[in-house]
């Protein structure tokens, strides 16, 4: 039988839990494949965000041409990120899905967990890298952003000079995207082998964080929608909760199929129907879904915490203020990526010093979550969408709501 990569992750899921808790101490020689996997995951990280963020960063044409649209998208997706981060961190350190199972247990492991009262100051500093190679030999993922920030402007200055050099970094981008779906493909045989280690050192009590982790990112990802759309409706000082009606067609596509790409004609095509002027649409959505993933970006937040959570790792308010910053920077630069999302948490929970070997544990419900995700990305950019149109003073709240109701 020929069975898509979800279902194999399931079956790894079950048949993991299964060994783990018959075969206890068979399950602990398994930790080895596991690890292979997260050293193929942390493989990919440096190549796959220096190249992403220079493409991004460098290749942004269509926002000079388009001028106030292209600026008033972007500050609008900064804001939507950021409360997303936001929501993410705030419903992660209230519900706790982590507590519960210390995975910290191995003597031999010395993890960098910093010091609680992080120094601003000297953590600024340190993020400015005096030789970019030993950055990348390091995996210093915060002096990787911000060279390649960096020099994505200064590529983005030189114009035509400088699009040899775009073109190459895209692509090696689409390269690393194919060694990513490579590596997903081992993923499986990873999720079984974590989730086997860890069933059979905890119980089957490891699968209780998990469940937690499931509604604490669909309870925030409810939260953060619920705002956005009061946000929106302000604006547009008309009751826009009726937009979900009108476009759940493609809602229901993408949460259905966790991808978004599959909703994105039907998308168009709904959002149109509301008399959002085509122009807007074919600049705002496709742009979105590179840089307004909102979803993905809530998510990546509160996995990191998660993690640190089950490592038994406390994080000060002011580690986890900059470790938003970082992820502001980091979800733009790589969206789009199949296992993006991985990725990121993978490269930010190595650089706070949180032991990134329970990525495998997470990925055994990455499904589950990546529906919710897809669904958080579709709406917020829909709501993006809108937002812009309402700035440009194109469509008024009004006509919107009557078009719903249409």
């Amino acid at each position: 039988m020929k069975l898509t990569l979800t279902k194999q992750i399931f079956i790894a899921l079950v048949l993991g839990i299964f060994v783990g808790y018959i075969f206890p101490d068979f399950s602990t020689h398994l930790k080895v494949f596991g690890d292979i996997f997260i050293r193929m995951i942390k493989m990919i990280i440096i190549p796959l965000v220096f190249t992403t963020l220079i493409v991004g960063i460098a290749g942004t044409g269509n926002f000079k041409k388009l001028g106030k649209l292209g600026g008033k998208s972007i500050i609008w997706f900064e804001i939507a990120s950021l409360l997303a981060l936001i929501i993410g961190l705030v419903v992660v350190n209230l519900l706790h899905p982590g507590t519960g199972v210390n995975l910290n247990t191995n003597e031999n492991h010395v993890y960098n967990t910093a010091e609680k009262n992080l120094d601003i100051v000297a953590f600024l500093v340190n993020i400015v890298p005096s030789n970019i190679m030993q950055a990348c030999a390091n995996g210093d993922i915060l002096q990787i952003i911000f060279f390649s920030c960096f020099f994505g402007v200064a590529l983005a200055h030189l114009g035509d000079k400088g699009q040899n050099i775009v073109n190459l970094a895209q692509n090696v981008a689409e390269a690393m995207f194919k060694v990513t779906q490579y590596i997903m493909y081992y993923a499986p045989i990873g999720v079984f082998a974590m989730i086997a280690y860890a069933v059979g050192n905890f119980g089957l009590s490891m699968m209780i964080p998990l469940g937690k982790l499931v509604f604490s990112l669909y309870f925030a990802i409810f939260v953060f929608l619920l705002i956005l759309l009061c946000i929106t409706s302000f604006i547009a000082k008309a009751n826009l909760f009726c937009i979900i009606k009108a476009l759940w067609q493609p809602l229901l596509l993408g949460y259905s199929t966790a991808a978004s790409e599959a909703a994105l004609p039907l998308l168009m095509q709904k959002l149109h129907a509301l008399k959002i002027p085509k122009p807007i649409i074919t600049f705002v959505i496709p742009t979105g879904y590179s840089f307004n993933l909102d979803g993905s970006t809530l998510y990546t937040s509160l996995a990191v915490i998660f993690l640190a959570q089950m490592y038994q790792i406390e994080l000060s308010l002011s580690q986890q203020i900059v470790m938003l910053l970082v992820l502001m920077v980091s979800t733009k630069g790589i969206a789009g990526v199949p296992g993006a999302s991985i990725v990121v948490i993978t490269a930010t929970a190595a650089s706070f010093g949180i032991p990134t070997e329970g990525i495998a544990i997470i990925l055994s419900v990455d499904r589950i979550m990546d529906m919710a995700r897809t669904f958080c990305n579709i709406l917020g950019n829909s709501i993006a969408t809108i937002i812009v149109a309402l700035w440009e003073k194109e469509i008024s709240g009004k006509e919107i709501q009557d078009a719903c109701k249409a």
